[in-house]
């Protein structure tokens, strides 16, 4: 315990009521307020404080405030003369825990005020830490809504299935994101993208470029225009200089005979038919924001055989330690998606997330976020 008294008097009544007490700890005598300020400073353990509010540098509510200031974490038990009732409870709506009246301190009393005063203490950190969880699972929420979209497809011809598995380093969304839409003329267009960093700059300005390309695709823009688009918006909201995205748009022509893919910097993609799977690198240019106004992108055709299917993800399914110096790496994955290559869609996109997060587990699971999309019309047969 810290006691912050100039009367030495007083100070000595202190002592030895905590000598009678059933206390079993030390105290610590300060006169000045600076002086237990510079004590509290050094300090990692829980501590109660005695508190006058008359001290030579310090008056009232004010030494409450500033100790608070210097140890957050401290229980305040507040010392008032015998007509300071008043001062007392405006202490304790300052933040201190409880008071004490000089004149009438007994070392049951000073016994009680103490312990009510830490587990006080406990019980505010233990609600201000679930009122924060609450806040960031609303934060979570409002994110995710923006992040990861319901697919808006107006029929049954196509199948799109989605998943998102956050990392384990970063209780917020990052800013991987994706959506699918498909146009009044039947032509279904499809993103994924990750925003480099962690935190809720980069979800939200995942959620903002999520929301201007299908924006932009419901405006008719050209894929590639929307590649510039994508930067331009990353460009002028990104909190960091430093900050880019890397994306893979995707258009399917009705037929299902091919697919038009722009990336910028993103990994590949799987192509799926039957019990089949492959690796596919479709031309790439340059991941937005890396030097605005010098990417170079162009638009590349990938055939699909009927009833063929693509897998697009971002590089936290593959990133994620298999070993002290390893990586599951594209390789890995691929090998990963030919052991589960004759699944269903769904049951095959959870192998491929349950996969990677089983192999990264001894090396504390995937550190980054996984989205996985799973695309394709439906097989003509």
């Amino acid at each position: 315990m810290l006691l912050v008294e100039d009367d030495a008097g007083d100070a000595l009544l202190v002592e030895e009521m905590l000598a009678d007490s059933d206390l079993d700890s030390s105290l610590t005598w300060c006169q000045t307020l600076a002086e237990g300020q510079r004590f509290l400073a050094d300090r990692t353990a829980p501590v109660c404080v005695l508190l006058d509010l008359h001290l030579p540098d310090a008056h009232g509510v004010d030494a409450v405030t500033r100790i608070l200031r210097t140890a957050p974490d401290a229980a305040i038990v507040v010392l008032t003369g015998m007509a300071e009732g008043e001062a007392g409870l405006s202490a304790v709506a300052t933040g201190a825990q409880d008071y004490l009246v000089k004149g009438r301190i007994d070392p049951e009393a000073l016994s009680r005020a103490v312990r009510y005063a830490l587990q006080r203490k406990q019980v505010e950190q233990a609600t201000a830490a679930l009122r924060a969880n609450e806040l960031m699972a609303q934060e979570n929420a409002r994110l995710e809504r923006g992040l990861l979209p319901v697919p808006l497809l107006r029929d049954d011809d196509f199948e799109a299935v989605a998943r998102y598995e956050p990392g384990r380093a970063h209780g917020l969304l990052s800013g991987d994101f994706y959506d699918v839409v498909q146009t009044a003329d039947g032509t279904v267009h499809a993103v994924i993208g990750d925003v480099s960093g962690h935190g809720a700059a980069e979800a939200a300005l995942g959620v903002c470029l999520r929301v201007a390309w299908r924006t932009a695709v419901l405006c008719g823009t050209r894929p590639l225009e929307r590649i510039r688009l994508l930067e331009e918006i990353l460009v002028a909201e990104r909190s960091d200089q430093h900050v880019f995205a890397t994306v893979t748009s995707l258009v399917f022509p009705p037929g299902g005979r091919e697919v038009r893919v722009v990336r910028a910097g993103h990994p590949g993609l799987l192509v799926r038919h039957h019990a089949t799977v492959r690796w596919e690198e479709p031309s790439a240019g340059m991941a937005l924001g890396l030097l605005p106004g010098a990417g170079r992108w162009t638009e590349s055709v990938v055939p699909l055989p009927p009833g063929g299917h693509v897998v697009l993800f971002t590089d936290g399914l593959f990133e994620g330690r298999t070993g002290p110096a390893t990586r599951l790496g594209e390789s890995g994955l691929l090998a990963l998606a030919a052991r589960h290559s004759s699944l269903p869609a769904n049951a095959f996109v959870d192998a491929l997330v349950g996969g990677a997060a089983e192999g990264a587990a001894p090396y504390g699971g995937l550190a980054d976020d996984v989205a996985v999309l799973h695309l394709g019309w439906s097989d003509p047969r």
